[in-house]
Parts: structure tokens; C-alpha cells; sequence
């Protein structure tokens, strides 16, 4: 094993600390609505925290308080809207970074600092935070064509709370991708200063599990807009149908299972061993799977015809 391996395992910097967090929370969200109704004391701002759209307004009985924060769930589109611009930027400086040798700029370099990247150690490949870093752009770029032009949003809400997560989240991400760049001084060190020969087997893997991925989550969500849409493509109604075809045969919301496995993509183009993206797949499992078990049981309880087979997340365990 290399010498910075195992520092590495070890070392917990801002990054980590943020997204074991962020894991620890939402497992134990899940964990708590895995409890029976009635073992434990009700708490409708937390209810209201992790509800969203659908599983919202199919809760408990929501305060005044509450409601005077909601905002439509269609501003789910800002998110993109930033992840596109702002991740596109980070793009943009890696890409003058890695071509034209042109460093980071010194506030960047600065933050990327103090969220815990190192200077060169003999680790990361440039070529994969590269590839994870593209990889991140075109996800958020389809996800927001797919808002703008595919998605069929109801009258569903979110807590302003949520919102503002959703922005911040998208801007930590890109760090976190960028801040695993191996950094010479404020530019990217290259290993033999030829990009290309940095390539491997899993980023071939990575790449092919990504578009896999993006595909059926893009399939997914056609589905769920033709749900309220006729033969001609006319929008006819806002109601929640119960959805089948392709990953729906097997969970209730096939689109988050999609979201998780794009994540896992960007791991193994890291090359498996990179402990920090590790943390964010773990933080997205659990997020994830806490909304499609919220989702899970909307649809249960609202169609006695729903597919008993069906599970949740995970097909045929969760």
C-alpha cells in the first residue's frame, strides 16, 4: 500500500466531517420513520423538514407555520439552474487548469484549502476528478432540460429550509469534486503531464454506469409526465397515477434508485478507493431512501390496487 493510503483512511477533514453528517442525519430520519406510529412523540416541523411534493401533503396535519414557508416544488429547477452555472465554472477553471496551465484562481485555490485539499501526494488521478467533474455538469444540465421540458409539476410544495439546502448542496458538491484534484502549488499535477495516460479501466466502468444510469432515470421521469399527459403530449391533469415500465416494475421511485447508482458511477471512476466520495454516495443513499420510502407509503395508502411486489428502493429488499 502506497504511504498516503493509509493517512488518507484516517484523515477527516471539513469535507468528510460535513458529509458524514449529512449521512448520519438522514439515517437516522429513516431509522425514525421506521418506527411504528405512536412509540414515538410527534414533531411536525421535523415531518415537515424531510416531506416534499406528494409525501407532503400526505402527512401529518401541517401548522399555519409551516404552510407560511412552503414554495412550489417546480423551483426544484434553481437547483439546476445553479448546479450548471456554478459547476460549470469549476469545469471551466479545471479544463484552463489541466490544457492551458493556468492556475486556479486564489480565492478558489483558497477554499479548496480549507475544505481539505492537499498538495500532491501521489493519489488522485486528474483525469477522474476531470471525468467526475464533467460527469456532474451534463447530470445537472439533463435534470434541468428535463424540468423545463419533460417534468409535469403539480401544485406540490417545499420548505423554504429545503430550498436553500438544495442550492447549497449543489455548490458543496462541486467543491468537493474539485478539492480532489491533485494540486501542484495552485495549479493541477499531472502524472507524466499527458492527461491521456492517466486513463484506466474503471473510467471506461464509470462512464458506461453513468450513462446506464442517466438513461433510466430520464425514461423514469418520461414515464411519470405521461402519467398526467394524453396520447397527443397534452397536459390533461395533475393527479398522481400509479406509474409502470422499466424500473417501476421492481420499486416505487425507480428515479432515486437511478440518482444513487449515478453517484456510484462517479466512485468507481474515482477508482473505488476515493473515502470522501464514498461519504457523498453514502449521504445520497440515505437521503434517497428516505424519500422513496416516504413516497412508497404515499402510494400504498392511496391505491389499494398498488403492486404488492413492489418494493420501495431497492428491488426485492427495501
Amino acid at each position: 500500500m502506497a504511504p498516503w493510503a493509509g493517512a488518507e483512511l484516517s484523515t477527516l477533514n471539513p469535507l468528510r466531517v460535513l458529509w458524514l453528517a449529512l449521512a448520519a442525519a438522514f439515517l437516522l430520519s429513516l431509522l425514525l420513520q421506521l418506527v411504528p406510529a405512536g412509540l414515538l412523540p410527534g414533531c411536525p416541523l421535523f415531518q415537515d423538514l424531510i416531506r416534499y411534493g406528494k409525501t407532503k401533503c400526505a402527512g401529518p396535519q401541517r401548522p399555519a407555520v409551516c404552510r407560511a414557508f412552503d414554495i412550489p416544488k417546480r423551483y426544484f429547477s434553481h437547483f439546476y439552474i445553479i448546479s450548471v452555472v456554478w459547476n460549470g465554472f469549476l469545469l471551466w477553471c479545471l479544463i484552463q487548469s489541466l490544457f492551458l496551465g493556468a492556475p486556479f484562481p486564489n480565492w478558489l485555490h483558497g477554499v479548496l484549502r480549507i475544505l481539505g485539499a492537499a498538495q500532491f501526494q501521489g493519489g488522485e488521478l486528474a483525469l477522474s476528478a476531470f471525468l467526475v467533474m464533467a460527469f456532474l455538469w451534463l447530470h445537472s444540465l439533463r435534470r434541468l432540460l428535463e424540468c423545463f421540458y419533460v417534468s409535469v409539476f403539480s401544485n406540490g410544495v417545499i420548505h423554504i429550509v429545503q430550498y436553500w439546502f438544495g442550492l447549497a448542496y449543489y455548490i458543496i458538491v462541486g467543491l468537493t469534486v474539485l478539492s480532489q484534484v491533485p494540486l501542484d502549488g495552485q495549479n493541477v499535477y499531472v502524472i507524466g503531464k499527458n492527461l491521456l495516460m492517466q486513463a484506466r479501466w474503471f473510467h471506461i466502468l464509470g462512464m458506461m454506469m453513468f450513462i446506464w444510469s442517466s438513461a433510466h432515470q430520464y425514461k423514469c421521469h418520461v414515464i411519470l409526465s405521461n402519467l398526467r399527459k394524453n396520447k397527443t403530449g397534452v397536459v390533461i391533469h395533475c393527479n398522481h397515477r400509479i406509474p409502470f415500465g422499466d424500473w417501476f416494475e421492481y420499486v416505487s421511485s425507480p428515479n432515486y434508485l437511478a440518482e444513487l447508482m449515478i453517484y456510484i458511477s462517479m466512485a468507481v471512476t474515482f477508482g473505488f478507493h476515493n473515502i470522501t466520495w464514498w461519504l457523498v454516495v453514502t449521504y445520497v443513499f440515505f437521503s434517497q431512501a428516505l424519500a422513496a420510502f416516504l413516497s412508497h407509503k404515499f402510494y400504498k395508502s392511496k391505491f389499494v390496487s398498488y403492486p404488492k411486489h413492489r418494493k420501495a428502493f431497492l428491488p426485492f429488499l427495501f
